[in-house]
C-alpha cells in the first residue's frame, strides 16, 4: 500500500483528468473529415458520431470514451494505492471528458466515460443502471432519457451495494453533472422535439 500521500493523489488526479480530456469523438470524426461539433447535435459523444459519421465510428467513440474512465480507475485500484484514490481518479477522468482542457473546458455529456468509471469502481451497481437504460430505450427510444435514467439510478445502486461514502458522493456528483449536461435534451423531451434513436 502506497498510503494516502496527497501529492501522489494530486498527481494521479491531474493525469487522469488529462486522459479524460482527450476528445475521442472529435479526433475520430476528423479522421473521416468531419468536425462533429458542426454536425448533428454538435456533441462529441458516441450518439452524434453514430448519426453523423456512421455506426463503426460511433461504436469506436463509445469504446474510447469508456476506456478513458475505466483504465485510470483500474490502474489505481490495483496499483497499491489507498482505496479512495480510485474514486477521485475516476471523477477526475469524467470531469476531463465533460470539461476538456483541449476544448477550452467544453466537452461531451459524460455518459460513456461515466460508464467506464463505474465499471471500474462499482461494477455490480452498473447492472441495475443498464436495466433502466434498456427499459427506457425500449419504450421511448430516446438515448438521452435512457442515459438520464441510468445515471440517476447509479447513486442509489452504489449506496445500497457498496456502502462507501466517497463512492456514493462521487457517483452522485457524476449523475448531477450528466443531468445538467442534458439540459437541452430535457427541454426537447418536454416539447416533443427530441430525436428518437434509429438502429
Amino acid at each position: 500500500m502506497l498510503g494516502y500521500d496527497p501529492t501522489i493523489l494530486a498527481l494521479l488526479i491531474v493525469v487522469s483528468y488529462l486522459v479524460g480530456s482527450i476528445p475521442t469523438g472529435l479526433l475520430l470524426g476528423k479522421v473521416y473529415g468531419v468536425d462533429v461539433r458542426k454536425e448533428g447535435s454538435g456533441n462529441i459523444g458516441a450518439t452524434n458520431l453514430y448519426r453523423t459519421v456512421g455506426r463503426k465510428v460511433g461504436a469506436a467513440t463509445l469504446l474510447g470514451d469508456c476506456l478513458k474512465g475505466l483504465l485510470p480507475v483500474l490502474l489505481v485500484k490495483h496499483g497499491g494505492f489507498a482505496p479512495d484514490f480510485a474514486v477521485w481518479v475516476g471523477l477526475a477522468a469524467f470531469c476531463g471528458h465533460v470539461f476538456s482542457l483541449f476544448l477550452k473546458f467544453k466537452g461531451g455529456k459524460g455518459v460513456a466515460t461515466a460508464l467506464g468509471v463505474f465499471l471500474g469502481l462499482s461494477p455490480l451497481a452498473v447492472l441495475p443502471a443498464v436495466v433502466v437504460f434498456v427499459l427506457l430505450m425500449a419504450v421511448w427510444r430516446y438515448v438521452s432519457l435512457g442515459s438520464i435514467g441510468a445515471s440517476l439510478s447509479m447513486p442509489v445502486s452504489a449506496a445500497l451495494i457498496y456502502k462507501s461514502g466517497s463512492l456514493t458522493l462521487a457517483t452522485l456528483l457524476i449523475a448531477v453533472i450528466i443531468v445538467v449536461r442534458h439540459y437541452e435534451n430535457i427541454q426537447r423531451l418536454i416539447d416533443g422535439s427530441e430525436s428518437r434513436f434509429k438502429a
